[in-house]
């Protein structure tokens, strides 16, 4: 826990005079009831039950003004809550590098099938879109909440050639954020011209989030990582999975066999830069797990949350005046008898 206003904490020091009070008035009430003269009038005095009971309201009233110190202060923590996630955009990678078959029946149709899981079991409620990067990107399905639409897109993917994955962060931004006035041709081939909206918190975007997949490493267009960092300034959450073995290997493909090895480094580092978390799975069963997983953790994110203690302090303030109200009378009763 820290504390946005560690100043106000001083004012504890402060809460040591009323307690002087307290215990200054108390002493001298007992010497001016040591003035009557039978021991029944000095029972009637105090009041049926234990003595103690008569210090719980001003003891509370005490605790009541600390919360209300501590509120000043603004504690904050790291809590798990609920996210207001209702729009995702999944990018895909259909490289050609998805046609190898160390994953059965292949690195593509274990991605669609994982895909497929992932879109059904989703809250109706929950907005998805599809994106497609190889060479370059492409929106195969825009944001809709249509299941239908999207499983049917999942299907019409198509391998290409290259793996620009920074383009596929980059289509994926737009459609997750249509207001952004951003030319993504100009992103892409001349990032320095491009003018940016004004950086926000990191994560601090609630209404959606991308989930990028990729099982090799990028060959064209901008650097991901670069990407991920313009993503974070516009408080994008990317959660990215790495998937396929590390010995991964296209045979027959043109006369030659390549090695399609996943870059955990640069997909690790998206999901840090933009509070994200990164997923890696080198099966199709783990693949589907990793989906399963990630639609738990989106559910749920850890962030820094104001905790305020001013509920308390009302209702400690409450508290004593209610056994205040409540006890003053039968001591009123007991002196009069």
């Amino acid at each position: 826990m820290r504390w946005l206003a560690p100043e106000m904490l001083w004012a504890l020091a402060a809460l040591a005079l009323p307690l002087a009070v307290y215990g200054w008035a108390w002493r001298r009430r007992k010497k001016l009831v040591l003035r009557f003269s039978t021991i029944r009038i000095l029972r009637a005095a105090a009041g049926p039950g234990p003595s103690w009971k008569r210090h719980i309201p001003a003891f509370l009233l005490w605790l009541a003004l600390a919360a209300g110190v501590v509120a000043l202060a603004r504690p904050s923590a790291h809590l798990t809550l609920p996210t207001d996630h209702r729009s995702l955009v999944l990018a895909i990678d259909v490289s050609r590098s998805m046609l190898a078959r160390d994953v059965e029946p292949s690195r593509i149709e274990a991605a669609q099938a994982a895909v497929r899981a992932f879109v059904a079991q989703l809250p109706a409620d929950v907005r998805v879109g599809l994106v497609t990067f190889a060479g370059t990107a492409q929106v195969v399905q825009g944001v809709t909440e249509d299941r239908e639409a999207l499983l049917a897109a999942i299907d019409r993917f198509e391998l290409q050639r290259a793996t620009a994955t920074g383009s596929g962060l980059l289509m994926s931004m737009k459609l997750l954020r249509p207001d952004l006035s951003i030319d993504l041709e100009q992103a892409v081939y001349s990032p320095s011209q491009v003018t940016w909206p004004t950086p926000v918190a990191s994560g601090s975007h609630r209404d959606g989030a991308i989930v990028l997949l990729s099982d090799g490493r990028r060959t064209t267009g901008p650097d991901p990582v670069e990407v991920a960092q313009r993503a974070a300034d516009l408080g994008i959450r990317v959660y990215t999975v790495g998937f396929g073995t590390p010995n991964g290997v296209i045979p027959g493909y043109e006369g030659y066999s390549f090695f399609v090895k996943v870059d955990e480094e640069s997909l690790k580092a998206v999901a840090r830069i933009t509070e994200g978390e990164y997923f890696y799975a080198a099966s199709a069963e783990q693949l589907i797990a990793a989906y399963r997983s990630l639609q738990g953790r989106m559910g749920l994110e850890t962030r820094e949350t104001e905790v305020s203690f001013a509920l308390a302090a009302l209702m400690l303030m409450l508290g004593a005046l209610a056994l205040a109200m409540l006890w003053w009378p039968a001591r009123r009763a007991a002196r009069s008898a």
